[in-house]
């Protein structure tokens, strides 16, 4: 999951994933270097939820790469 600045929809959007019957899933939460509270959304989840900081914006194609590199 990528975001920048989505702090209006995230909590929402998260709590989708773990509304899910199917339990074999991880999130990879790469924050776009998000300055409002997209941080403290997501590492308010438990440990099904890995959260990474980058450390500048870049774009979404480069970020979801970063994402992806962090897969199990």
């Amino acid at each position: 999951m990528n975001c920048y600045n989505g702090e209006k929809y995230l909590k929402e959007a998260i709590e989708s994933v773990y509304a899910q019957t199917y339990r074999n899933w991880e999130i990879i939460f790469w924050d776009n270097a998000s300055t409002d509270n997209s941080k403290r959304i997501a590492i308010s989840f438990d440990s099904k939820l890995h959260y990474f900081l980058g450390e500048r914006t870049i774009t979404l194609g480069a970020a979801r790469n970063k994402a992806l590199s962090k897969c199990n």
